[in-house]
């Protein structure tokens, strides 16, 4: 019943994330006209967004080495949701590149925390369950789109509809926090002179595969709809349908993923889903209609859906006396290929077709697909305890 508990507070914690980074996507329109902020200034606070999560994720690995993931995830719940107001009443591009420091600070630190929290989970259930949480971010981000565009249709007040989605995930984050699982006893032996947390090869092949499937993440959400759009001179509304069959499909296929995890083992479930996401997006590139290429990007989502999250689960595992650590370092390394991906595809495409530029996604699946059982072959089918 604890762990039972314990796993679905951490489901609260996922959806939570999910929500508040989507209430702000969604809004993104409104906060960027009030605040007279344009395209290009809007990237640069992205940016700045970007690189403050990348900073509160190192730093929550830390944190949670020393205190727990439980102390940290429940607080950086709280933080996640008083830093959402932040844009919800920004009125300079000043004060929005502020309100976004905090937010993204806030977002890397529950990015960690409730990975952290749910490698312990999964430890406790001596199975394969670490697909199953980022369904549920997925699923927070549906929710948001469905709660802010009607919002939106209403024609609420950002400032407005905002503070009710920070009071209704401080809500949340105070009912899931008790049940979260303790930090384990600290081992009195451990040499505390000593680095705790020693870079190794595995480690960072593993960071380095969560770069190049989360580049591939990145393409899907920035491309796919100007794919449609340009390449086979579909509508923007029919154009929108790509990244809703790839969100879907991906959030679908992570539900089920860790059965399949369990019965073939992580490493041989990432080879062959990686080589699925190759062939999903080659198919997308190659498409001749839009609709075999809508199919075609919903491949591609079922293929990365559960890879990453391998990768996190092996990371929390490398020590779980360092758990926070490595995970922070792998999971930085794939935000960095997130940020990095749209991009690329962007530079690319100066000197390229767009179909042409999917080639570095396509190589980035394939590589990791061969690379991905050495990373992974210590882990069996359930975690390492």
């Amino acid at each position: 019943m604890l762990i039972t508990r314990a796993r679905q507070a951490t489901f609260a914690f996922f959806v939570l994330n999910g929500f508040t980074l989507g209430m702000w996507v969604v809004h993104i329109p409104a906060i960027r006209e009030r605040t007279e902020t344009s395209q290009a200034d809007l990237g640069y606070l992205l940016l700045i967004m970007g690189a403050a999560a990348l900073v509160g994720m190192q730093l929550a690995g830390r944190l949670i080495d020393h205190l727990g993931s439980r102390i940290v995830t429940g607080s950086a719940g709280l933080l996640l949701c008083l830093t959402l107001l932040g844009p919800g009443f920004a009125t300079t591009a000043t004060g929005l590149a502020l309100a976004l420091g905090a937010l993204g600070f806030a977002n890397g630190v529950i990015d960690v925390s409730q990975n952290a929290q749910a490698v312990e989970v999964e430890r406790a259930y001596s199975r394969p369950i670490m697909s199953s949480f980022h369904a549920f971010f997925s699923l927070g981000g549906l929710l948001a789109a469905l709660i802010g565009g009607s919002s939106i249709a209403l024609d609420l007040q950002v400032g407005y509809s905002l503070t009710g989605a920070a009071v209704l995930g401080a809500v949340v984050t105070l009912l899931a926090w008790p049940y979260l699982l303790r930090a384990s006893p600290p081992d009195e032996q451990a040499d505390t002179d000593a680095p705790r947390a020693p870079w190794t090869a595995r480690v960072l092949v593993l960071g380095l595969l969560a770069f190049a499937l989360m580049l591939s993440e990145g393409v899907a959400y920035d491309w796919s709809t100007v794919h449609l759009h340009d390449s086979l001179d579909a509508s923007k509304t029919v154009a929108a349908w790509a990244f809703g069959a790839f969100s879907v499909a991906m959030t679908a296929m992570r539900l089920v993923a860790d059965r399949i995890v369990h019965r073939v083992g992580a490493a041989a479930y990432v080879r062959y889903a990686a080589l699925v996401g190759a062939v999903g997006l080659t198919c997308a590139a190659l498409s001749p209609t839009v609709p075999l290429a809508i199919a075609s990007w919903a491949l591609f989502g079922i293929g990365l859906a559960g890879c990453v999250p391998q990768f996190f689960s092996a990371a929390g595992n490398v020590d779980p006396a360092a758990s926070g650590t490595y995970l922070a370092r792998v999971a930085g390394f794939g935000y960095l290929g997130l940020l990095a991906g749209p991009a690329v595809i962007g530079i690319l495409t100066e000197w390229v077709s767009l179909t042409t530029a999917f080639i570095v996604p396509i190589a980035g699946c394939l590589v990791s697909g061969l690379l991905a059982p050495g990373a992974l072959k210590s882990r069996s089918d359930a975690p390492s305890a």
